[in-house]
């Protein structure tokens, strides 16, 4: 699988978190269960932004990549409870009428890997 990376916006530009490093980082924290409703991003633009255009074949990789996902695994929280691994598994819980998904959260938000970078930039 290729690199991924998470997004928020930075002090001067976007700030990236490797997805793999928060993994690695919350494998040892409780895990438990997060209602979908507490999900603030659910209903915001979470995947297209200005950047990228919904495409029929940009909405149908998302769905490949929701169909595709496994709920075993928890989706990753930052401190203020924004998902920072894991939304096609919460859009995946949707799909299936579940009521909660299986979360891990940081206490505390660990250091980015970039600061102030462009996605496209980034190795991948």
């Amino acid at each position: 699988m290729r690199e991924q990376y998470h997004f928020w916006a930075g002090a001067q530009g976007l700030d990236a978190w490797d997805v793999d490093r928060l993994i690695r980082l919350s494998r040892d924290f409780p895990v438990g269960e997060i209602s979908l409703d507490e999900i603030k991003e659910i209903d915001a633009v979470y995947w297209f932004d200005s950047r990228e255009v919904p495409t029929v074949r940009s909405i149908a990789e998302h769905a490949r990549l929701i169909e595709e996902v496994d709920l075993a695994w928890p989706i990753i929280l930052g401190p203020d409870g924004r998902v920072m691994d894991g939304m096609h598994r919460v859009a995946r819980a949707l799909l299936e009428g579940r009521s909660a998904v299986r979360a891990v959260r940081f206490e505390h938000l660990p250091e980015p890997d970039y600061q102030n970078c462009h996605p496209e930039d980034l190795p991948y």
